[in-house]
């Protein structure tokens, strides 16, 4: 089989955003008098932002309105956009873009599959966005992951079929969407999360990409 594109989920994958997200979230748990732990933000990965308040407020036993949701869900992003204005280049987790040079110096082409309704934003602050052919994020999607539209939209904005598309994920959800879409998916991380992944590395320190991408 011959791969065309990689297909990459961006917090946890390019960049380490959960510290921000996590601190958002606590935030707004004031709001009702709950604290979110570190476990069960580890659950939120790959997660669109309205299940994620969904999931928090049945971890709370709390009832909200939808006007007290759509609030507290702007809440939240204008908390999380406050967060993020200082990052920069050195927030890329380690050999991201050692890997991204590989990929297209082999001719890969190179899209984003994000939950995120702020990836651009991210991508611009930590100066990612030329490596991008396609970016698909949270405002062009009405599904959220593990759905496969993300992805799907990716590969067709891209103009290839699913199959020739590597996904690269650090989420179950990302995983189950990658494999829903009838792509290869690659975990980031824990093989013990991420074992359905059809390969799992720990991070892209040293990856050299013609093993890696060699299935």
């Amino acid at each position: 089989m011959s791969y065309k594109a990689c297909l990459f989920d961006l917090d946890g994958v390019l960049v380490d955003t959960a510290i921000y997200h996590f601190q958002a979230w606590k935030i707004l748990g004031e709001n009702f008098n709950y604290q979110l732990s570190e476990e069960q933000n580890e659950q939120l990965k790959g997660v669109s932002r309205v299940e994620s308040l969904i999931r928090i407020l049945n971890w709370a036993s709390y009832t909200a309105t939808e006007e007290q949701k759509e609030i507290w869900l702007k809440e939240k992003n204008d908390n999380y956009l406050q967060l993020i204005t200082h990052m920069n280049p050195s927030e890329i987790l380690p050999g991201v873009v050692d890997f991204l040079g590989q990929i297209k110096a082999d001719g890969y082409k190179i899209a984003l599959g994000s939950a995120s309704k702020n990836a651009e934003i991210i991508l611009e602050k930590t100066h990612l966005t030329p490596w991008f052919d396609v970016i698909i994020d949270g405002n062009k999607v009405s599904k959220s992951k593990p759905d496969p539209e993300v992805f799907l939209k990716g590969a067709e904005g891209l103009g290839l079929l699913p199959s020739e598309c590597i996904v690269f994920e650090d989420a179950q959800a990302g995983v189950d969407a990658a494999i829903a879409g009838g792509m290869k998916v690659i975990g980031i991380g824990e093989a013990s999360v991420l074992g359905d992944a059809n390969k799992v590395i720990p991070n892209f320190v040293g990856i050299k990409s013609a093993d890696l991408l060699n299935f």
